[in-house]
């Protein structure tokens, strides 16, 4: 079956084959979280972005060959109920950014910032700092072989809008970083996972932004 990004807690998990990665995506927890295992080919390492919750149910499908690293998105508590549980199992590395680890209480090994690239096995992972649903949110690219990029977005994006802000301020911050930062720079055929829900593309979004920024926070 092909992938459709389509998944519900307690489901399983919707896998996609890509030549180099595969991404197996995976809802867990009452809000809905998902979860996503990025496995290299080559060298079968394996990196978890955001240890959302349900802890057994990530290192099961890490499965035998466990993790080697496990990047948070951002510091709220819906995206890492499951990190000390999965860290303390697997023995992965911890990857955030500095702005938002200080609120995550299991601690960072590795800060990360925009510009940044986590590299496991033979995959790299490039890192964009945007601000404004947190202080130290990032989104996570992968650039696949075929000239396709996947963009892990954690709360910062969705389909439908950016993610929620706490005021017209932080809005504002978060629809310019998410304009220049990715819509500006990736292509539209980018494949958009966010936090919760379905995925997306960039170019199904674009043609929004206006209205985004009419709607405000």
């Amino acid at each position: 079956m092909s992938y459709t990004g389509k998944v519900r807690t307690g489901g399983p998990a919707d896998v996609r084959e890509l030549p180099k990665l595969i991404i197996s995506k995976l809802s867990v927890g009452p809000m809905n979280n998902n979860a996503y295992l990025l496995r290299c080919r080559t060298t079968g390492e394996q990196l978890l972005v955001d240890a959302a919750n349900e802890a057994p149910e990530l290192v099961a499908l890490a499965g035998a060959d466990g993790l080697v690293a496990v990047a948070t998105t951002h510091r709220h508590a819906d995206h890492w109920q499951g990190l000390a549980e999965v860290v303390s199992t697997t023995g992965a590395r911890t990857f955030a950014h500095p702005l938002d680890a200080v609120e995550i209480p299991v601690e960072t090994e590795v800060f990360v910032d925009g510009g940044d690239r986590i590299h496991f096995g033979e995959v790299e992972l490039a890192v964009i700092h945007l601000v404004g649903h947190t202080p130290g949110s990032i989104a996570l690219v992968y650039s696949d072989p075929d000239g396709t990029e996947h963009l892990f977005t954690g709360d910062s994006l969705f389909p439908g809008g950016v993610g929620r802000t706490a005021g017209p301020v932080e809005f504002a911050s978060l629809l310019h970083d998410v304009r220049t930062r990715l819509f500006d720079v990736l292509p539209d055929e980018t494949w958009v996972y966010p936090g919760h829900g379905d995925d997306t593309t960039l170019g199904a979004e674009r043609p929004h932004l206006d209205e985004w920024a009419e709607r405000g926070w």
